[in-house]
């Protein structure tokens, strides 16, 4: 009963205030020097060992206070993953770390103490220290054992020890930044003048470092455009924002550089930066993103080639009214968002064009906010100008509770939401993940009621589990996504730490998997359908797909509703980058037949090759593949030959050249390409050229999947010769 004991949280408070009134290094210095040697005075309490048997995780060997851990000063991170504020304390620890390091005497430890049951798996945990990028050691204290014995209330809590392992402070919650870093800063200065702080390694090795790269990387949530023609992805871990046509070849890739790292960047789409972006919504030709990590909302125009911030500045807040325009307003971890009607406005299918209201799953507030695309309604007979940001339903408060005074309800970590303006419904449905259930917010008039899940306790945020039903009889394990299908009227649902996906039917209020088999995996097959904590759903226009993102299975996977068969999307990337799409040449510079490559220059140029008039010209193009490559099933890789002529610095083509099987498909069966070109009688320019050029999608053995665009130019020479000439084009394709 450690932390609870009264002159613990006292003392701790005392320190607390002292630093904060300190006003200078040398003060802050004194209040800790002061606070450590009262506890060494006046407490013998040392922190307990860790048991013999846990797994450690990001670390080479199993820590000991009384071995490896003597000599630190050790911070640790009472934490569970699915929990928006301890991701909240993760940039505080990352500051910290930026500052001192295991050769400074300072170590970080995550102490995993699990929440909900998946949580407890450290295949589970490992995920999610990939996903957050946390770059220190973590213990699965599976049982909590180290968390009862300290008594520990809340997450996230942080406890400091010693470098002789006696506990020195515990700072609960999150938005202690500020006492953290001066209290460790003046520790260590304390520590080390008495001859108490060692500088050795503790054998911390990150999982990330030896993990090979794929295509996605915990892809958090996926839309579509009003066409069914383009996916939108959340490349979550790559920090950058894909599109997507329905095969899986990109379109755009937004964000993220050449190293995929996180930042926060407006401007075009090569320089643009985001961190953990999760929800994406299409609205025509623009995509909004909400950029957890960057705790703003993000434009791209795709017309534009640009990236801007729309709410939010890059900075955590705390502010649970709103109100202010843009960039003006602070918000915290939105998590999802969806473009529709104002409140108090229209709100029927007919209306379904009037979007002037942006939807957001304000996870780090507890709450559902609008961002005002236009001048529109507001609750009460009110209005809003464009630009406005501001609470539209919960109080803030982490609680299950519904009401139909919109600021009265409360949510607990709001993860998805999906809009439905079809009669009866017109409301946003809201994965509520940390209550485990599924809400309806009415779009007119805010309004929160119950549809699955959940407890009737509003307080009860325990009351999870894997059961179908009715209402609250159904049990829920944090569902990140929903998706509604306006065909069927059904409502589909990410039960992300159930591994399942749900169909729930709000008239009867009743929900039943749909697929998975409740264990992590990514078997497509029959009845063994599985998935890896599915982050985020989209159902195509058509209503006859289902998108899902499988997020630790870093898949797009997609599920056909009405046979339930499953397929993987391959996402295919470019390993070739077209010069002329930055350096402005004009289309009709880049045109030559119908453009197979978006490459024109530079090309592979061959040797001339000299053909007689009135004669034939073989050609043929061999590929090979690297070893363990093969073709990308689903999408067709193309070949042609074109014949052309540059007339003043002009590519014309030339329809008298007759070409011979002049275009097809490579297969697995035959990667080569093979035609004839028949050259005129007459006298053609000399500056004629045969254009060769093929689109291959072939993936690794991994999965990771590639495109490689190539493009040969070959002159063609004029001769008054006889006979037919050949040419043999050899293409190795590297990875």
């Amino acid at each position: 009963m450690v932390l609870a004991e009264g002159w613990f949280i006292k003392r701790g408070e005392d320190l607390i205030a002292a630093l904060k009134s300190s006003s200078t290094n040398e003060k802050q210095d004194e209040a800790v020097a002061s606070h450590i040697q009262w506890m060494e005075t006046n407490d013998s309490t040392n922190i307990p060992e860790f048991d013999s048997n846990l797994e450690w995780l990001n670390c080479t060997n199993p820590l000991s206070f009384k071995d490896q851990l003597q000599g630190k000063l050790c911070v640790l991170d009472f934490f569970t993953y699915c929990c928006i504020n301890c991701m909240h304390i993760l940039p505080d620890l990352e500051a910290l770390e930026h500052l001192y390091s295991e050769k400074d005497g300072l170590v970080i430890l995550g102490v995993h103490s699990a929440k909900f049951e998946n949580e407890r798996s450290s295949t589970n945990i490992l995920s999610a220290i990939l996903r957050y990028d946390i770059r220190h050691a973590v213990v699965n204290d599976s049982e909590a054992k180290l968390w009862h014995t300290l008594s520990v209330q809340c997450w996230p809590t942080l406890v400091i020890v010693s470098p002789e392992g006696r506990i020195l402070l515990s700072l609960v919650g999150e938005g202690h930044r500020e006492t953290l870093l001066q209290f460790v800063g003046s520790a260590l200065k304390f520590y080390k003048q008495k001859g108490k702080v060692k500088g050795h390694s503790i054998g911390v090795s990150l999982v990330k470092d030896s993990l090979p790269l794929t295509s996605l990387s915990f892809p958090g949530k996926i839309s579509m455009d009003k066409r069914g023609e383009r996916l939108v992805v959340a490349d979550t871990g790559h920090h950058r924002i894909l599109v997507i046509n329905k095969d899986g070849i990109i379109l755009n890739s937004i964000g993220g550089g050449e190293k995929h790292e996180a930042g926060f960047v407006d401007g075009s789409f090569q320089e643009a930066r985001f961190h953990s972006p999760q929800g994406v919504t299409f609205d025509k030709e623009i995509i909004f993103v909400a950029d957890t990590e960057n705790h703003a909302i993000r434009q791209i125009n795709l017309e534009k080639g640009t990236v801007a911030t729309v709410a939010g500045n890059g900075k955590q807040g705390s502010d649970k009214e709103g109100g202010s325009n843009g960039t003006s307003q602070s918000i915290s971890s939105p998590w999802d968002v969806t473009v529709g009607p104002p409140p108090a406005g229209r709100q029927t299918a007919e209306d379904d064009g009037v979007r002037d209201v942006l939807y957001i799953a304000m996870a780090g507030t507890h709450q559902i906010w609008a961002l005002y695309l236009k001048d529109s309604t507001w609750l009460k007979g009110g209005s809003k100008v464009q630009g406005t940001c501001l609470r539209f339903a919960g109080s803030g408060a982490e609680e299950n509770r519904n009401n139909s005074y919109p600021h009265k309800a409360s949510f607990a970590q709001p993860s998805g939401i999906s809009l439905a303006l079809e009669k009866p419904f017109r409301c946003l449905f809201v994965a509520d993940s940390e209550s485990s259930s599924v809400r309806m917010v009415d779009v007119g008039s805010g309004g929160t009621k119950a549809l699955v899940g959940a407890d009737r306790d509003p307080t009860n945020l325990f009351a999870f589990g894997d059961q179908d039903g009715k209402g609250v009889d159904v049990k829920l394990q944090h569902p990140l996504g929903v998706a509604w299908n306006p065909h069927s009227q059904m409502l589909y649902m990410a039960d992300s730490y159930n591994h399942k996906i749900k169909v729930i039917d709000p008239l009867k209020k009743t929900c039943e998997t749909f697929l998975g088999t409740g264990k992590p995996g990514l078997s497509s097959g029959g009845d063994s359908v599985q998935f890896d904590e599915p982050g985020g759903l989209c159902v195509s226009p058509d209503g006859q797909f289902l998108y899902v993102a499988d997020t630790n299975n870093h898949a797009i996977r997609v599920i056909d509703l009405k046979t339930k068969t499953v397929s993987q999307l391959n996402i295919v990337e470019h390993t070739q980058i077209s010069k002329d799409r930055s350096n402005g040449q004009s289309n009709e510079k880049r045109t030559v037949a119908k453009r197979l490559t978006s490459k024109r220059t530079p090309a592979t140029c061959k040797e001339p090759v000299h053909v007689a008039r009135g004669s034939c010209l073989d050609v043929r193009l061999s590929i090979s593949l690297p070893a363990g490559c093969y073709l990308t099933n689903g999408v067709t890789s193309d070949w042609q030959v074109v014949v052309f002529e540059r007339q003043e610095d002009k590519d014309v083509f030339q329809e008298r050249f007759e070409v011979e099987s002049s275009s097809g498909v490579l297969t697995e069966e035959s990667l080569c390409a093979v035609c004839k070109i028949r050259l005129p009688d007459d006298n053609w320019q000399p500056q004629t050229v045969a254009l060769i050029e093929a689109v291959i999608y072939f993936c690794e053995p991994s999965g990771t999947c590639r495109m490689e665009e190539l493009v040969y130019e070959v002159p063609l020479l004029k001769t008054d010769g006889e006979g037919e000439s050949s040419l043999q084009i050899n293409h190795n394709c590297k990875l």
